[in-house]
C-alpha cells in the first residue's frame, strides 16, 4: 500500500474515523484504541510483506524484548513479581544478552549472504558462495528490520539507564508496529510515544490542517519531484561506463536531491498521518544541504538516526571525553557502523568510512582553528562560510556515489570518470533524446530550478522565519494533492529507504 495512493487514503480515513469515534463516545476504551492501531498497522505491513511467518517472528522478537525490559527493571511490583534478586543484580549481563540477541538477528537476516560472499571470493571457497546463494534464495528479510532493531535496542538501553519498563505488552506492540514509522522510521523512543497515548485530546483545527499539509508536501516531494529525478538517475547509472563527466555530475546532483526528497517526503507523510491520530513523530530533516560542516550535516540529516548513534554508540564509546585520538577513533567507528547498518555491501561500508574520515578531519580542523584567531575569524567570515558549505556538500554529494552504487567496482568507475572524460555520443541520444525526450541543457535547468526553490524555502523558513498561515494551507492542500494525482508517474517508485 503506497503512501501516495487512493488505497492508503481510504485506509487512513477509515482508521481516523473509527479511532476518534471510540475516543469521543467511549473514552474509557483506551486499550481498544491501541489494539485498533496494532490491527491496522499489521494490515498495512502485510500489503508490503504478505508472509504471516514474518509477522509471527516480529512478535516473538517483540515479546523477548518486552520481558528483557521487565527483567532489566531494578524493582519489584505486582505486575513484575517474577523478577527476582538474581535478575536485579545482573543488569549488565541482561543488557548484553538483549543487545547480542537483537544484533545477531539483524546480522543473521541481512548480512550472512554478504559475509559468505566476501569469504568465498577472498579465499576462493565455492561452498561459501553456494551458501550465500542458498541463504539469499530461502531467507526473507523482514521489511523495516533495521529500524525495528534500533528501536528495540534503544528501549532496552533506556530501561537499563533508569527509564521505567512497560508492563503493557499491547502498548509496546502498538508502539513498535505503528504503521507510519514501521518501515523507514523516524526512529522513535517508546516512552515518548507511550506518554502521548495516555493523554490524547482531540486535535485542534490547526493540527488537522498541519497533518494534511505535511501529507501534501510529502506527496509533492516524492511523487512529483523525487520519482521524476529517479528516472534520470536510473538511466544514467545503468550506462555508467558511457556517461561523460558532465553527465555524471548531473547524476550525482540529481541523486542527492532524489534521496533527500524521497526520504523527507516519506517522513512528512508519516508525521502527517500520525498527527491526524493525535500523535507527534520526531522531525527527521532540517535543511541538511545548507549546513557548513559534516558534523552539522549529521545534526540535520536523518536526525533520529544521528541522535541514536550519539546516545547509544558514540557516548558509550567515550564520546569526546578521552582525548583527541580516542574522539577521532570513536567518530570513525560510529560512522563505519552507520554504513554497515545501511546495507550488506562494501559500498555502504565505504560510504560510512568516507563520512567517518570527514568527521575526523572536521574535528581536527575545528580544534586547530580554536587555537589560531586568524583561522577562527576566517571560518566566521562570508568567504569562509561559503567555502565551508561548498566542501561539505561536495563531500556529501560525491559520497552518495558509493551509497547509490554499493558495487565498489561501479562506484570506482564513476569516481574515475568525474573529470575530463568524454562520454559516448550514443549515451546522449539514448538517455536524453529517446528516454527523457529533452536535451541535456534542460535537465541542467530543471535541477537548478529545484536547487533555487529549495534555497528560497530555506531562506523564507529559517532565515526570515516566515511560514504559511492556515487559510493558505487549506487552499494549497487539495491543490497539491490534485497535482500529484494529475502528474505523478504511473505506479510510482518504491521508497529508497525501504531497502534499509
Amino acid at each position: 500500500m503506497n503512501f501516495i495512493s487512493q488505497s492508503y487514503g481510504i485506509f487512513l480515513l477509515s482508521l481516523i474515523c473509527i479511532y476518534w469515534g471510540i475516543s469521543t463516545f467511549f473514552p474509557q476504551l483506551n486499550q481498544f484504541k491501541i489494539l485498533l492501531i496494532l490491527v491496522f498497522s499489521i494490515a498495512f505491513y502485510r500489503t508490503y510483506q504478505d508472509n504471516f511467518l514474518i509477522i509471527i517472528l516480529l512478535f516473538l522478537i517483540l515479546l523477548i524484548n518486552f520481558f528483557l525490559g521487565l527483567a532489566l527493571a531494578n524493582h519489584k511490583n505486582e505486575d513484575s513479581s517474577h523478577i527476582n534478586d538474581f535478575w536485579a543484580t545482573h543488569k549488565p549481563i541482561l543488557l548484553s544478552i538483549g543487545i547480542t540477541f537483537n544484533v545477531l538477528l539483524l546480522l543473521g537476516f541481512k548480512y550472512i549472504p554478504f559475509f559468505l560472499n566476501s569469504i568465498g571470493t577472498l579465499f576462493n571457497l565455492p561452498i561459501a558462495l553456494d551458501g550465500a546463494t542458498w541463504v539469499g534464495d530461502n531467507f526473507i528479510i523482514p521489511l523495516g528490520l533495521s529500524f525495528f532493531t534500533f528501536e528495540n535496542l534503544a528501549y532496552l538501553i533506556d530501561v537499563y539507564r533508569g527509564a521505567p519498563p512497560t508492563n503493557n505488552f499491547l502498548s509496546f506492540a502498538g508502539y513498535k508496529f505503528f504503521f507510519p514509522k514501521l518501515i523507514s522510521g523516524p526512529i522513535t523512543r517508546y516512552h515518548t510515544f507511550a506518554n502521548q497515548l495516555k493523554n490524547q485530546p482531540f486535535p485542534a483545527f490547526e493540527e488537522w490542517i498541519e497533518g494534511l499539509w505535511l501529507i501534501a508536501c510529502g506527496a509533492i516531494k516524492k511523487a512529483l519531484i523525487a520519482d521524476r529525478l529517479g528516472v534520470f538517475v536510473e538511466l544514467s547509472l545503468n550506462s555508467v561506463e558511457r556517461a561523460g563527466s558532465y553527465d555524471l555530475w548531473l547524476t550525482i546532483l540529481a541523486y542527492g536531491l532524489q534521496l533527500y526528497l524521497d526520504f523527507s517526503g516519506y517522513v512528512d507523510i508519516a508525521r502527517g498521518s500520525a498527527k491526524l491520530l493525535g500523535l507527534n513523530l520526531p522531525e527527521n530533516f532540517d535543511f541538511p544541504y545548507f549546513t557548513t560542516s559534516i558534523a552539522q550535516f549529521w545534526r540535520h540529516w536523518h536526525i533520529t538516526l544521528g541522535d541514536w548513534l550519539r546516545n547509544y554508540l558514540y557516548f558509550p564509546l567515550g564520546g569526546s571525553r578521552k582525548g583527541h585520538f580516542r574522539t577521532c577513533l570513536n567518530l570513525f567507528l560510529v560512522m563505519l557502523i552507520a554504513g554497515i547498518w545501511h546495507g550488506a555491501s562494501w559500498g555502504y561500508i565505504l560510504w560510512g568510512a568516507i563520512h567517518g574520515i570527514a568527521l575526523v578531519i572536521h574535528r581536527l580542523t575545528d580544534t586547530i582553528s580554536h587555537n589560531y584567531e586568524g583561522l577562527k575569524k576566517w571560518w566566521l567570515s562570508l568567504p569562509g562560510i561559503i567555502f565551508a558549505w561548498l566542501i561539505t556538500q561536495l563531500m556529501v554529494f560525491t559520497s552518495w556515489i558509493s551509497f547509490r552504487l554499493p558495487n565498489v567496482g561501479q562506484a570506482g568507475l564513476v569516481y574515475q570518470h568525474l573529470f575530463n572524460f568524454n562520454g559516448d555520443a550514443q549515451f546522449l541520444q539514448k538517455v536524453y533524446t529517446e528516454a527523457l525526450g529533452i536535451e541535456r541543457n534542460y535537465v541542467t535547468l530543471i535541477l537548478m530550478i529545484i536547487v533555487i526553490l529549495m534555497s528560497l524555502i530555506y531562506l523564507i523558513q529559517r532565515r526570515w522565519k516566515m511560514h504559511l498561515n492556515y487559510p493558505v494551507k487549506i487552499v494549497l492542500v487539495p491543490l497539491c494533492l490534485y497535482l500529484v494525482w494529475l502528474f505523478s508517474p504511473d505506479g510510482g517508485a518504491p521508497y529508497i529507504y525501504f531497502d534499509f
